[in-house]
């Protein structure tokens, strides 16, 4: 029953806080911690449940796949959902610590909202619901975004916006010509009929792949699609920002999640869709983003660089499309998350400590806790380029390691160490700008918060100092979680279960 709960809970408490005398008051930000702590416990509690390796469905109205709506709990499923909610309740007190909730009345049923389409797209098993899970994130980050209003920001939101519809359109053209060609959009049923469908139907049902994974390469701002995302992020406040950092990931995910089970190594022609241009993309985002990170001149748009360079990464090893290689990317992608939160979070404890000034990469007269934010910086900077002790260094060695016998392991080596030189050369410049050349004799710009609106910003590091120390155990679920996503027929057997008269998956998988 607690597999409903993510999305559910969200849904009841957004519903309950667009009520005016609850949304006017402070009643609405105790509501939203309340529920995001009890998403956060629900979340470890799925997470615990689905590491014994059996994979567990819950059919909404018990209506048997593929009729019927259902939500999947494995290993990838609950990693992701506990990884948004540690996320979002970081964000969420810093949001309310700082006040940001309070520039405007719809922050917090829009926070809900958020949580409420991410949880869905990560558990649902049907790829309609995965699109009508992107509308609410949509709608909901559209909301975010224009938090606290500006022209700057409505500029960004209607580029965002306008973005992501033609993205909308062009999956539901893909969801057409995939359910015209299987007639079901249940991902393991898909999957099952994929794998058995004539050699004439193969070219449509690849084209249907391939305009779907740029869908999801469009989510995941993967190069050329990723120009919406500096802007957007960089108008934004930076503690919603720092909740983005997610939804990249949720394109990656349903890139991996959506390839290996539909597309996977039986699926005839379609095999593996996207990986013959989706690698060179990766490369090139990566590089992308980290020379953004040296050009950027604030520190909000620096860390939405930071965003793509790393997703980059990602996706480098995702696309490789082999058991290792993916392994190391999910042991990569909650540091890619947190590193990315971390960074927009210490711009926001800089920029409201400077004044005026904001963010901006120009050297300015001393601020309160100047020594703490340095050294905040500091170590947001050392997750964000991949560097040692931080646990981004694992999961890149982890992903060159796995990359070696690859037919482009030069290309990826190369791109990923001259991505984090880039990174270094980027991040020791805005530092040496903003804790270096702003000390002077002028009396220092008096302090705006306490020390509380730093504590988000510290579980932060504190989770990622926890991934470096742990990086064995999770190393060992990484692998665990790869294995059980290319075991597509246990997948494939749990959902459709319930359903006799479907095809055996031995003759597919």
């Amino acid at each position: 029953m607690l597999t409903i709960v993510p999305i559910l809970l969200p849904a009841m408490i957004a519903a309950i806080t667009l009520i005016r005398v609850v949304r006017t008051t402070r009643l609405a930000a105790i509501l939203s911690l309340a529920s995001s702590a009890a998403l956060l416990a629900v979340a470890i509690a799925l997470f615990a449940e689905a590491s014994d390796g059996v994979i567990r469905v819950y059919r909404l109205g018990d209506w048997p796949a593929p009729f019927g709506i259902v939500l999947v709990l494995d290993r990838l499923s609950t990693m992701m959902v506990l990884l948004t909610n540690v996320l979002a309740l970081c964000v969420l007190v810093h949001a309310v610590v700082t006040q940001l909730d309070r520039r405007g009345w719809h922050f917090h049923p829009m926070f809900q909202f958020q949580l409420l389409g991410l949880n869905g797209a990560f558990l649902t098993g049907d790829l309609f619901n995965l699109f009508v899970f992107f509308e609410v994130l949509l709608i909901a980050s559209y909301g975010l975004i224009l938090h606290g209003q500006g022209a700057a920001r409505l500029q960004a939101g209607v580029q965002y916006v306008v973005v992501n519809l033609v993205g909308s359109t062009l999956f539901l053209i893909a969801l057409g010509i995939l359910y015209g060609m299987t007639g079901t959009l249940n991902m393991a049923d898909m999957g099952m009929r994929i794998a058995l469908a004539p050699a004439g139907d193969q070219p449509l049902i690849r084209m249907g792949a391939q305009i779907m994974i740029v869908v999801f390469a469009l989510k995941a701002a993967l190069l050329p699609l990723q120009l919406w995302l500096p802007r957007a992020y960089s108008n934004t406040s930076a503690p919603v920002a720092a909740l983005f950092a997610i939804l990249t990931k949720v394109g990656v995910y349903s890139i991996l999640r959506t390839t290996v089970l539909i597309f996977g190594a039986d699926a005839g022609a379609v095999a593996f869709a996207p990986s013959g241009w989706m690698l060179p993309a990766s490369l090139l985002t990566i590089l992308a983003g980290f020379v953004g990170v040296l050009a950027a001149r604030n520190m909000r748009l620096m860390a939405a660089f930071g965003v793509i360079g790393s997703t980059g990464t990602l996706l480098a090893a995702v696309s490789l499309f082999e058991p290792a290689s993916v392994a190391a990317a999910l042991y990569y992608l909650p540091h890619s998350v947190l590193s990315g939160a971390l960074m927009f979070l210490v711009a926001d404890l800089v920029a409201r400590a400077r004044g005026e000034v904001d963010d901006a990469l120009v050297p300015e007269r001393p601020f309160a806790r100047m020594g703490q934010y340095g050294a905040m910086f500091m170590l947001a900077a050392i997750a964000l380029a991949g560097l040692p002790p931080l646990s981004g260094f694992i999961g890149k060695l982890l992903i060159l390691s796995a990359s070696a016998d690859a037919r482009f392991a030069w290309w990826i080596w190369a791109a990923i160490l001259g991505g984090t030189f880039i990174a270094i050369l980027g991040l020791a410049r805005a530092g040496s700008i903003l804790f270096w050349k702003s000390r002077n004799g002028e009396e220092a710009l008096p302090p705006r918060d306490g020390l509380l609106a730093s504590a988000p910003a510290f579980v932060l590091i504190a989770l990622l100092a926890a991934l470096t120390v742990f990086a064995g155990p999770v190393t060992r679920n990484a692998q665990a979680t790869s294995a059980q996503i290319f075991a597509v027929g246990n997948y494939i057997e749990a959902v459709l279960v319930d359903q006799p008269d479907a095809p055996k998956q031995e003759g597919s998988r």
